[in-house]
């Protein structure tokens, strides 16, 4: 596998080098909690204005828009499942991963920055969301040679670590 995986504490909306930064949205593509508060208030009013017309999405599902007042090109939308709720939630988590990076492949974005989708106010239990997250995107990755760089971004300390350990313990192999 040729591009960089990478496992960050920082803030998903401040990533000046990256081409398109996911948000983990709701349904109707509003502005919300977590990372969907933090990338619309930072993006501003345009970017919900451009969601407005794609939406609503399911679970699973990607759609990607302009970023507005982020750093970035792009700002790329999956709907994560309610863990829980939205069945088979690991399938689920999956796609969102997978149908990012080929929407992202496909609109020739070279780097894209994911946050822990589904592991705060869904409910996924941060473990299994990182395992899931980190081999989908190792797996997906070969489809994607465009993609030279995915970063994931954590909110805090031990999300970042574990992220890290997983990523060290799936390369291992």
């Amino acid at each position: 596998m040729s591009a960089t995986i990478e496992c960050i504490r920082g803030d998903i909306a401040h990533q000046p080098d990256i081409d398109a930064v996911v948000n983990a949205a709701n349904a109707e593509l509003r502005i919300g909690g977590g990372v969907a508060g933090a990338l619309h208030r930072a993006a501003g009013p345009g970017l919900e204005e451009e969601c407005r017309p794609l939406a609503p999405i399911q679970p699973g599902q990607a759609v990607i828009t302009g970023a507005h007042g982020l750093p970035n090109r792009h700002v790329i939308h999956c709907l994560g499942p309610v863990y829980g709720i939205d069945e088979p939630s690991d399938e689920l988590l999956a796609a969102c991963y997978r149908h990012a990076l080929l929407l992202a492949e496909r609109e020739g974005i070279a780097s894209v920055a994911f946050p822990a989708i589904s592991a705060g106010a869904f409910g996924y239990p941060a473990t299994e969301a990182a395992r899931i997250a980190l081999s989908t995107v190792i797996r997906t990755l070969p489809e994607c040679p465009g993609i030279e760089r995915v970063r994931f971004v954590l909110f805090d300390a031990a999300s970042a670590e574990l992220h890290q350990r997983t990523l060290e313990a799936l390369q291992k192999g």
